[in-house]
């Protein structure tokens, strides 16, 4: 990389190893980061690497804030809780449009929601012993970041029946999500309002800034669908991971080969402070 940078102009100084082989800095002096990033991303566009250019100064952030499905887990709750009553295919077609920005997120999740009714209570804890895994490198994130001073947040358009767990397993401070209705121990088919969606995710990360009394660019976002956008852009580092490609085209740092653990190094940490 450091030689390609040169030919275009950019002084870089050789790579300074945060892990051996596995992740580097690469210090560079140049005015205009945002077109410093479109010359990195053209030369790694076509290698299995991920990298994320940003200022020096203040990349250790001091809050974490992220989405839950398809970001710290690898599944989306609402398509799998579907499976349940045999509709995961038609759900997972709404998901999908929703989290590409082509439906109202509100909209697309009632109408979700909807399609569950009926479902026994009991199959939220089914599906989550059976479906819900952790995104590779989540846990060494949250609790390195946790152990360094960092308030963690689950913040996700989902449900509190998952959310509270994630949270309890990954090691979250707090979770914000929403609400099933149920009643005689099945779904209604209704989530109780209000929905949070995509501004309520904004509205979180402004006000867990200002209870902390630090600014948002002192924040770091993760998310991968249109809804996490407002939340993204609004971080001083929003990370569009594994995203779908409405997201990565407007967020400046993208992740889409490493797990969740590299955030760490694009905070420079060393291998040694890494918690697990």
């Amino acid at each position: 990389m450091v030689p390609s940078l040169a030919l275009q102009g950019i002084r870089a100084d050789k790579a300074v190893w945060l892990e051996q082989g596995v992740a580097c800095d690469i210090n560079v002096e140049y005015d205009d980061v945002a077109a410093l990033d479109r010359h990195v991303q053209q030369i790694v566009q076509d290698q299995p690497v991920d990298a994320v250019v940003q200022p020096l100064q203040g990349r250790r952030k001091k809050l974490l804030i992220s989405d839950m499905d398809s970001t710290m887990i690898t599944v989306e709750c609402i398509d799998e809780l579907a499976d349940f009553v045999g509709k995961k295919a038609e759900v997972a077609r709404i998901t999908d449009r929703a989290m590409n920005g082509e439906l109202n997120f509100e909209a697309a999740l009632n109408e979700r929601v909807a399609l569950l009714k009926g479902l026994p209570e009991e199959a939220l804890q089914q599906c989550y012993n059976e479906r819900v895994k952790m995104m590779p490198g989540a846990k060494v994130l949250v609790q390195t970041m946790r152990a360094q001073g960092a308030h963690c947040i689950l913040v996700s358009g989902g449900f509190t029946f998952f959310t509270s767990r994630v949270r309890g397993a990954l090691g979250f401070h707090e979770d914000y999500s929403n609400l099933l209705a149920i009643e005689d121990g099945k779904l209604t088919g209704r989530v109780i309002p209000p929905i949070l969606g995509k501004e309520a995710k904004l509205a979180t990360l402004q006000s867990s800034c200002a209870k902390l009394g630090i600014a948002t660019d002192e924040a770091l976002a993760i998310g991968d669908g249109a809804n996490d956008l407002p939340m993204l852009l609004a971080a001083g580092l929003g990370v569009a991971y594994h995203a779908k490609p409405v997201v990565r085209a407007q967020t400046s740092a993208r992740i889409n080969h490493c797990d969740l653990s590299v955030l760490l190094y694009v905070q420079g940490y060393r291998k040694a402070e890494i918690t697990g």
